[in-house]
């Protein structure tokens, strides 16, 4: 059979101009990109982005790390990831160290869609998240949360989204949330998103839409999302939900990594 080289060429280019085209029409439905970090550089992650949350007081949830700051042994970018690093060390008093990164300051935004391809830790003791708090945060749950993905290692492969009001939150159990059973979890990397408008919040892995919140109350203790929240990325270890089988001390150091966080506004 002869074959004609050029015209497999053409083909083949057709198919990559018009995959691209499918792309960028898929990403300009999402609005603009208004924010992007795709961890290009090495080292700390860019300052003029992310800040460190700093402490080890467990965070209201008895959590057994350390948040450092500028400490790249728990939060650094190479090879074109944002890697947090949880390290089983002593920090004051704490037996574990890890990093939270926050844009409160950085980049506060009021609706739009946040999308974070992530490949997450492994093993029982494991807690990493992508949440969003308000940038004016006086009480919780009053002023609201969004958990975009939460992970606990004792559970591995049951991905978590869920929103948080004071009317709705798991303290006393009526918080607003849903499940998604992603096996690979810990091996590849998936897209972890969540579209915010006045009306809604829904959340998706892959496109997989698995989690919707709509407003069907106009009182605050019921939807306190109008307003601007910031970004978190973390890696906790234990605590209440995250150690609630124990934690396993010989899997760490255990790595949270992230190949880019972007958001995009209407």
């Amino acid at each position: 059979m002869n074959v004609n080289p050029i015209k497999i060429i053409s083909i083949l280019s057709l198919i990559s101009v018009t995959t691209l085209s499918c792309i960028n029409q898929k990403n300009a439905d999402k609005g603009k990109l208004v924010f992007q970090d795709e961890f290009n550089n090495k080292g700390l992650p860019d300052a003029s982005k992310w800040e460190f949350e700093v402490g080890g007081d467990g965070f209201g949830n008895n959590e057994l790390q350390f948040y450092t700051k500028d400490r790249t042994e728990n939060a650094r970018v190479e090879n074109g990831n944002l890697i947090i690093e949880a390290k089983r060390e002593k920090w004051e008093k704490n037996d574990y160290t890890s990093a939270k990164l926050i844009t409160k300051n950085t980049f506060p935004f009021q609706y739009g869609t946040v999308e974070v391809r992530a490949k997450l830790p492994k093993g029982k003791g494991t807690w990493p998240a992508i949440w969003m708090l308000s940038k004016n945060i006086k009480e919780w749950p009053d002023d609201g949360e969004i958990d975009i993905m939460e992970h606990v290692g004792y559970n591995e492969g049951y991905v978590h989204a869920s929103v948080h009001t004071k009317k709705y939150n798991h303290i006393i159990n009526t918080q607003k949330t849903d499940t998604i059973i992603i096996k690979d979890v810990a091996e590849n990397f998936h897209v972890y998103r969540a579209d915010w408008t006045p009306e809604k919040i829904e959340m998706f892995v892959d496109d997989k839409k698995y989690f919707t919140y709509i407003k069907t109350e106009n009182d605050y203790e019921a939807w306190p999302f109008d307003q601007p929240f910031y970004l978190i990325l973390n890696q906790a270890v234990g605590g209440n939900w995250g150690g609630k089988e124990g934690v396993d001390e010989s899997i760490y150091p255990q790595k949270f990594l992230i190949d880019y966080v972007r958001i995009y506004k209407k």
